[in-house]
């Protein structure tokens, strides 16, 4: 595998396995992070993965930048990607309606698809938690099929509600907590994203796969969710 290591920060190392994101890269981005922890140890204080790079942040106390290059080319060595058996799955239901999701029109009118038929196309992929980043527990997951992709709003919205389902280009994603936001929003669930009892505290992980699955008002009522329309500037 080829791979290029930059300098971050005076106790940082940026390890770029690709250069371009998709989904069949994570097994080896899974991979290398799994050896990168064993390979650095102690001496590892944080391993930031995302797209296509991971960074390393070691402790200069314990290590100098060329000994941690020098741990990186060992950990890397001969990397084969992970083996799949080992990823977690997650199914998250989610409510898609114009009320909680006022971009769901929107999406039908510019993909020339019936409203029933984005729902569909949206929950019937599998995605790959790409990374974490925005706001605790907010996964970046691709990648939408092509006719769904919408670029971000131009003027994104000062308060999206918890558990907002969104689309912005080839990336889905679900709102953790309330936020300012500008993805396109078609759904909402009630899963808990984030949570201080989870381990990580975040329910997705870089590498999860998660799977959308279309439910009605009420389940989602019964499941706990909040159906709280979202306002909409005039």
């Amino acid at each position: 595998m080829n791979y290029r290591v930059e300098v971050a920060a005076i106790d940082c190392l940026m390890v770029r396995l690709f250069d371009g994101i998709a989904e069949d890269h994570m097994p080896w981005m899974l991979a290398a992070a799994e050896r990168l922890r064993q390979g650095f140890g102690v001496g590892l204080i944080d391993l930031v993965p995302s797209y296509t790079t991971l960074m390393v942040h070691y402790d200069l106390r314990s290590l100098d930048p060329a000994q941690a290059r020098e741990l990186i080319d060992a950990a890397l060595a001969g990397l084969v990607p992970l083996d799949a058996g080992g990823e977690r799955e997650h199914v998250l239901p989610v409510w898609y309606d114009p009320s909680v999701g006022p971009e769901l029109a929107l999406l039908a009118r510019r993909s020339g698809l019936p409203v029933a038929e984005v729902i569909r196309r949206h929950s019937q992929h599998e995605y790959r938690v790409f990374a974490l980043g925005f706001a605790p527990g907010f996964a970046f997951m691709g990648l939408v099929a092509p006719e769904l992709a919408a670029p971000r709003l131009d003027t994104p919205r000062k308060r999206v509600a918890a558990g907002s389902v969104g689309i912005a280009e080839r990336q889905t994603a679900a709102y953790p907590a309330v936020s300012p936001g500008g993805w396109n929003l078609i759904g909402r669930t009630p899963s808990r994203l984030f949570d201080r009892e989870l381990e990580g505290y975040s329910l997705l992980q870089p590498g999860d796969r998660v799977r959308f699955a279309a439910v009605e008002r009420a389940e989602f009522l019964r499941l706990g969710g909040d159906d709280s329309p979202l306002e909409v500037p005039a």
